[in-house]
């Protein structure tokens, strides 16, 4: 069986103070599907990334990736499996230059120096950012910050990479190297995301969550142009779909002259 596959079965997750986050979500996705998670706020997109990577652990139901549980004795192998973009570059980017954050990963796994070297060239050059290696991260713009985040889950060879709200905050000059870049990659990718114009250029198949359950699951061209869904889950169609609201209004016929 592919490493590559994602299985969540009846996961269920709460809060602290005992709020419901997920309930019963189930799905799989296979090697090389692009997916994306959309959902409003509060749906629970974001806890589920954090339990595809151990950084939460199913209290009801489980996780697998490829035929390995997560859970607290495989967190080591999944997170060389699943690579993981936050949706605050920050939270990755905490050496003093970029090339010592895109080489921690590959160090800590005791690779030898010249695989070390090889994973963050490589890596850096894969989103065409060489040239930031040895800049500090807090001088670097939103873009260029979100590449070298990019780069860090890279060194480490992942099977999956899961990516939270990777377009949020970049200016749309950003925005389209990063839906280029992210396209190019061979991956199965899991996208969480509110740019829904951005999960219909890079996702085949989207899932909506709703209040921790999934509403639907399907073709992102047809689940995405579901108006009256994404509506009951909180969220409008994609700019592109929802047309000129004076040549179109609401009715869809074009305004009279």
């Amino acid at each position: 069986m592919s490493h590559h596959l994602v299985e969540v079965s009846g996961l269920e997750y709460a809060y602290p103070d005992g709020t419901a986050a997920l309930r019963g979500v189930s799905f799989r996705i296979e090697h090389g599907e692009s997916v994306g998670i959309v959902g409003a706020n509060g749906a629970g997109k974001s806890t589920l990334l954090l339990h595809l990577n151990g950084c939460l652990l199913a209290a009801k139901g489980a996780v697998r990736v490829g035929d390995v549980p997560v859970t607290r004795s495989t967190l080591p192998e999944i997170r060389r499996s699943v690579g993981t973009i936050f949706q605050d570059p920050n939270d990755q980017l905490f050496m003093p230059t970029v090339g010592e954050d895109v080489a921690f990963g590959p160090v800590n796994m005791l690779l030898p120096e010249e695989e070390v070297e090889r994973r963050v060239r490589e890596s850096l050059a894969a989103v065409n950012a060489l040239h930031l290696r040895g800049r500090a991260p807090y001088k670097l713009s939103g873009g260029e910050k979100r590449a070298a985040a990019i780069a860090t889950a890279l060194a480490m060879s992942p099977d999956v990479l899961v990516m939270d709200e990777p377009t949020s905050a970049l200016d749309p000059q950003a925005r389209r190297k990063l839906i280029g870049l992210l396209g190019g990659f061979r991956h199965t990718k899991i996208i969480a995301a509110h740019d829904l114009d951005m999960i219909l250029d890079l996702c085949s198949r989207t899932i909506v969550l709703h209040e921790g359950r999934v509403a639907a699951d399907g073709p992102a061209d047809v689940v995405l142009r579901d108006r009256e869904l994404l509506g009951r889950s909180g969220l409008d169609l994609p700019l592109r779909l929802q047309g000129c609201p004076v040549c179109a209004p609401a009715g869809g016929a074009p305004a009279a002259p």
